[in-house]
């Protein structure tokens, strides 16, 4: 024979994951409740951004976040150019102590007491992540979620779900966006601290008997 199957691996050398810290992202076991906000963040003449629904839990809240591009006037290099940008880890050159990359797409939350938490110098590697949680509040960008879209093949729409923990007061507070390539100057609309927590007190377990009678 000339191909062969390869050895069996040996699963005891294999470092096993470390599990997404509370912190990091929703519970694994739970549904969370939705919230309908239909929010627009941002819009211009190649980028919306819009946060159609919010989902709460019991540790926090999950913002999600629809990133549409266009090509519109844009040459098919620079469209190219803002729809690699729409992948925040993919920017080079942020560093301490230096202005912002343009194309660095960035969120964040801010309270009614000034506390603030952004996205800007996330990782989403889980191996890298510190298991004992950071001073709350955190904001975490999830692995994003492409939609396909029927219509124009010059448009794109990505959803970032942005991992607010622990779960925010409740009273109103601001949630922001900048984004320069995309023509986004900074952008910030309110949030119902009060909603979220009511919508987190419907959020149940999967396995809740609850959820499967009828």
């Amino acid at each position: 024979m000339f191909f062969e199957p390869p050895p069996a691996e040996d699963e005891s050398a294999r470092p096993a994951k470390p599990e997404w810290p509370p912190w990091s992202a929703p519970p694994s076991d739970e549904m969370g409740a939705v919230i309908v906000s239909r929010l627009v963040l941002a819009r211009t003449p190649n980028v919306a951004i819009v946060v159609p629904t919010i989902q709460a839990f019991s540790t926090g809240c999950l913002i999600n976040a629809d990133v549409v591009t266009r090509r519109h006037s844009l040459s098919p290099d620079d469209f190219q150019s803002l729809q690699m940008a729409v992948f925040p880890h993919m920017v080079a050159g942020v560093k301490a102590d230096q202005p912002l990359p343009d194309r660095l797409l960035r969120f964040g939350v801010r309270f009614a007491d000034g506390t603030k938490a952004t996205t800007v110098g996330q990782r989403l590697d889980r191996t890298r992540l510190p298991q004992d949680p950071p001073p709350g509040p955190h904001l975490s960008m999830l692995l994003p979620s492409m939609s396909m879209r029927s219509g124009d093949d010059d448009a794109a729409v990505l959803t970032w779900g942005l991992w607010l923990w622990p779960s925010p007061p409740r009273e109103r507070f601001e949630l922001a966006v900048e984004w320069p390539a995309g023509g986004v100057e900074l952008s910030i609309v309110e949030l119902d601290g009060a909603a979220i927590a009511d919508a987190a007190q419907r959020a149940v377990s999967y396995w809740a008997e609850s959820l499967w009678r009828r």
